[in-house]
């Protein structure tokens, strides 16, 4: 394929590009246009993408520069030279991975002040049902295609019949969707996770089926969860995403919470009363910014902090390798091949010394 031509079939799929070919860069495309860390150097908020990233794939950081479109945002990201950014979209696009649905109108995204956020955050709440309820069909039917028969208490997940999915503050369609209460370190709740769904109990095809709803700006995620049982012992897991500690709670019958992602894994902070953390790290394929994977390299850095702070922390990564034309293994992966039995003590690989 030349560059002519993946040009072209890239345009109005590069967000999705992007968080497949540089898995770092998603905190960016998760808030297209609004400046967030650089996925190279850190720092508070010196990078961002293009309004139009969806169709040029282009970002600029205030220290290392402007990529016009997704080839260089690649190149720069991953180091790689145009060559290799080209095939690497190639075989992407190749691939046939699923197609965003056009965005078809479009309406106001809420973005006014702190209380009319959190009258939105309370108000989408109140709507849900408990996953229990018989309208809620289309969440167990997506959990239980992840071999999940577990059913979280709906004081923290919930089923909401009908949400807007909105791209760039465009409207794209109503789709029903799966709640996660978040919470701050302190156990506060501050924010909703959506897992927009279709009425079947697949992931709704869009750019990003998961989405946090936005929240005061006096509240902050880092070290928060989403916290799937009350804790009553001093022993707690954590993975990654909700189907991933889903997986893990069904596997080992631990408490676990979700973190969403490798960069909140990273900086999580369990409550005082917590005395050990097991914590079901992803298997992420390597990449120039994270040599071992960043699911490996964030959770291992979490295991070293807790270490530091005289919390007992095990790090629990899955065997085996990474499908082809995957970019990740976890722990609902294991939970799908090899059901229970693969979550039995022996069959788990821990280790306490990073």
């Amino acid at each position: 394929m030349n560059a002519d031509k993946a040009r072209m079939l890239a345009q109005g799929r590069w967000i999705e590009i992007l968080i497949s070919l540089a898995p770092e860069i998603t905190p960016a495309m998760e808030r297209t246009g609004r400046h967030v860390s650089c996925p190279i150097h850190g720092g508070k908020d010196g990078f961002r993408t293009f309004d139009d990233v969806n169709q040029s794939g282009g970002t600029v950081c205030n220290t290392c520069g402007s990529f016009p479109d997704g080839f260089f945002t690649l190149m720069w990201i991953n180091h790689w030279n145009f060559k290799t950014a080209l095939q690497a979209v190639a075989n992407y696009l190749e691939a046939g991975r699923i197609q965003i649905r056009p965005v078809k109108r479009q309406l106001p995204v809420v973005k006014g002040n702190d209380e009319k956020l959190r009258q939105a955050l309370n108000r989408t709440w109140k709507e849900a049902f408990p996953l229990t309820d018989s309208k809620a069909k289309p969440a167990r039917y997506y959990l239980a295609r992840r071999g999940i028969s577990l059913v979280p208490a709906d004081s923290v997940v919930r089923f909401h019949l009908s949400l807007p999915y909105y791209d760039r503050e465009q409207w794209v369609d109503d789709y029903p969707a799966i709640l996660s209460l978040v919470s701050d370190v302190a156990g506060k709740a501050i924010t909703i996770h959506r897992t927009f769904l279709t009425e079947d109990g697949q992931k709704a095809p869009v750019a990003f089926p998961k989405k946090l709803m936005r929240f005061p700006k006096r509240n902050t995620l880092t070290g928060g969860a989403i916290r799937l049982v009350e804790l009553d012992s001093s022993i707690l897991a954590v993975a990654e995403g909700l189907e991933t500690a889903l997986s893990v709670m069904e596997g080992t019958g631990l408490p676990v919470w979700c973190v969403f992602n490798a960069n909140l894994l990273e900086k999580f902070i369990p409550p005082v009363s917590v005395e050990k953390v097991l914590i079901f790290a992803d298997k992420d394929l390597p990449t120039k910014q994270h040599p071992s994977g960043h699911g490996q390299e964030a959770a291992k850095k979490l295991v070293q902090r807790l270490w530091q702070m005289n919390i007992k922390a095990s790090l629990a990564i899955p065997a085996g390798d990474i499908p082809q034309g995957m970019k990740s293994l976890d722990w609902n992966d294991v939970l799908l091949q090899n059901g229970k039995y693969a979550f039995q003590v022996e069959n788990i690989q821990v280790t306490t010394a990073i």
